[in-house]
This record gives structure tokens, C-alpha cells and sequence, in this order.
């Protein structure tokens, strides 16, 4: 099998940094999903100097798909420390795929308030979409095989990388 080069992932923040100022100065909420969303909505609250405190959602608990990816080994609180009702939020991922993450984040804000939109950033689109989302702001678009997952990591340092491993690996024998 061939092998499949992933792109620099701090060249795909600096993309998604660029897609965001485009829109240019805007008042919003960012609101990072646990894990690397979070990783993600950190570094650009810094960059774009966000008034308003950081939320962070863990939408385990929120998922429709749970009973067949099961629940992750560690869950952690979702922290939202603004005002929900009326806020502009940009709410970030790292991976965008089957919009099922994205779904169940969206209906976790609502137990919060009624913001008065949410767009999304993401630092990767990939295929696979199983729901009709779709990013605002994105890094890049990628195509991977089906039977890949995609993960962004943070080094102890900050620097972002982007690893690809096998969904269902072989049992070893």
C-alpha cells in the first residue's frame, strides 16, 4: 500500500488562522472540543486576543454513536464560561468527518442557552460525512482511505502534528 504524506499541521493552523481573519474582526465565543479542538481553540484565542473566557466541551456523554465507538477512557468536564444565550460562537475541531462530533456539540450548547449562531473551524475536512455539516474555516480538505483515522497531537511544546493509524488494527496473535 501506498504510503500517505499528511501535511504539516502547523502550516494547516496558520491556513485556518488566515480563512478566520478573512471574515475580519468579529466578536464571537470560541469553544473548543476536547481534545484537539481545545488544543486548537487555545492557540487561537491567544491570536486573536478573545475578550471572552474559552469553553470546552467533551461531548462524550452527547454522542449518538457511543454504543459502537464506545465512550472514552477519560472523560473530562466541559467548561462554559460565558453566556450562551445570544453569543456569536466559533465552535473547533480538528478533524472534521462524519459531523456526528460537530452534532453532538451543537446540541450540548443548547443545554447551555440559545447562541445566536455557531460557526464551525475545523483544521481538517475529510470525507466520510455521514450528517449535513459543514465548516466555515477550515486548514485543509483531505481524502483518506475510510479504514484510516486521522488525529491531531500536541507536543509538550505546543506543535501540533497530525498522525494516521488503522481504525480497526489486526489482533495480534
Amino acid at each position: 500500500m501506498k504510503s500517505i504524506q499528511l501535511p504539516d499541521a502547523e502550516k494547516l493552523f496558520n491556513n485556518l488562522v488566515k480563512e478566520i481573519q478573512q471574515d475580519g474582526p468579529k466578536d464571537f465565543a470560541l469553544v473548543g472540543i476536547r481534545t484537539g479542538g481545545v488544543w486548537l481553540a487555545e492557540r487561537l484565542h491567544r491570536k486573536f486576543s478573545v475578550t471572552q473566557p474559552l469553553g470546552m466541551l467533551d461531548v462524550s456523554f452527547y454522542r449518538d454513536d457511543f454504543n459502537k465507538i464506545g465512550l472514552h477512557a477519560q472523560v473530562k468536564r466541559s467548561e462554559i464560561p460565558i453566556v450562551v444565550d445570544g453569543a456569536h460562537i466559533l465552535l473547533v475541531d480538528d478533524v472534521l468527518q462524519t459531523g456526528r462530533t460537530i452534532r453532538a456539540a451543537i446540541n450540548q450548547l443548547f443545554d447551555y442557552g440559545r447562541p445566536a449562531t455557531i460557526s464551525l473551524a475545523a483544521l481538517v475536512d475529510r470525507d466520510g460525512r455521514e450528517l449535513p455539516i459543514a465548516a466555515q474555516y477550515i486548514g485543509a480538505k483531505l481524502e483518506l482511505p475510510a479504514e484510516k483515522k486521522l488525529e491531531l497531537q500536541c507536543a509538550n511544546d505546543g506543535k501540533l502534528s497530525l498522525s494516521l493509524y488503522d481504525k480497526n488494527p489486526a489482533p495480534t496473535v
